[in-house]
């Protein structure tokens, strides 16, 4: 069975995602929508698929499921939208910005019994993935502490910043669901730390660009995540989990992983520059797993409860680095 999918948005995720896409022999793009026409001509010629109006993939027959990769505050509405004409819905993090309006999308989205996966795509990480089956299988014994480093090369651009939702929603989200992946207990507190650090015009514009959170589980578990907007390096993004028996750790990835000795030293390769390469693999494993459950008629995973959850956790971080305290959650 083929899953025949349209592609909201042609952005740089969206490109992203229409590579994952043509890359697996069980999916094909029909069709791709953006506001900006250009984009979309552009996308849609290069995987050979029409472009339509939302409108209209709404109400095609040749399309089963839509990947939204369209700005956040757009992302509810298409989903409800979606669901209630019976496609299987693919949607970028996050949901929306505000818990009470992903809580209203997710009744809408059961009530319909929709398919939604939300992309949270370090979970399909081959090196990520590898350190939850050591953990499944018992190889470092029970979880005590998980250490998340999450770093970018440098800081979007202000406009960008200005309609984010902020570093804890927009970056650090990603961050809380691989702790709660890798935890295997849900968060019970949050104390975080923000700073701005890096461009005093992200202060200005109301976010933070490095910050610090701990998560603590009722058993006390606990994860310490770490990022910042700027990483003269690269794209740095490394995970370690250490438990009773021992440790298993993800490090860095590079384009090339070689070493060179010679009378300078070691060296290695520079880091991959960003998502859009480091995560190749991650975006079409995640594809392939909504192509998976869509054929087995089962609900995908992460689901709208993953991201609502997320959101959750970012808010309270939020409310932590600026009040000082930690925050309990529900």
């Amino acid at each position: 069975m083929t899953l025949r999918f349209a592609l909201l948005g042609a952005g740089r995720i969206g490109k992203v995602h229409a590579r994952a896409v043509a890359s697996n022999p069980q999916a094909k793009l029909v069709a791709v929508a953006d506001a900006f026409e250009k984009a979309a001509t552009e996308l849609a010629s290069a995987y050979g698929a029409e472009v339509r109006t939302i409108a209209a993939i709404e109400q095609a027959k040749d399309i089963d499921a839509v990947i939204i990769c369209t700005p956040t505050d757009t992302h509810a509405d298409l989903i409800e939208r979606f669901a209630k004409a019976g496609k299987a819905i693919f949607c970028e993090k996050p949901i929306d910005l505000d818990v009470k309006r992903v809580e209203q999308c997710l009744a809408v989205v059961e009530k319909a019994n929709a398919v939604l996966m939300v992309g949270f795509n370090r979970r399909f990480d081959p090196h990520f993935a590898a350190v939850r089956k050591a953990i499944d299988d018992g190889a470092i014994g029970a979880v005590e502490m998980v250490t998340i480093t999450s770093r970018d090369p440098g800081a979007p651009p202000l406009d960008y910043i200005a309609r984010s939702g902020g570093i804890f929603r927009d970056m650090t989200i990603h961050d809380f669901d691989m702790a709660r992946f890798l935890l295997g207990e849900e968060p019970v507190a949050v104390s975080a730390h923000a700073s701005v650090l890096v461009d005093k015009k992200i202060g200005d514009a109301g976010d933070f660009d490095s910050v610090s959170v701990i998560l603590e589980t009722a058993s006390g578990k606990q994860a310490v995540i770490s990022n910042s907007r700027r990483a003269t390096y690269g794209y740095d993004q490394r995970i370690e989990v250490h438990g009773s028996k021992g440790m298993v750790a993800a490090e860095n990835q590079r384009p090339v992983s070689i070493e060179l000795a010679n009378d300078k030293g070691y060296t290695r390769p520079p880091l991959h520059d960003f998502f859009m390469t480091r995560y190749i693999d991650a975006y079409a494993n995640e594809i392939a797993t909504f192509i998976a459950a869509n054929s087995a008629g089962k609900k995908a995973s992460p689901s709208g409860k993953d991201g609502l959850v997320a959101l959750k956790l970012a808010d309270a971080a939020l409310k932590s680095a600026k009040t000082g305290k930690t925050v309990r959650i529900d």
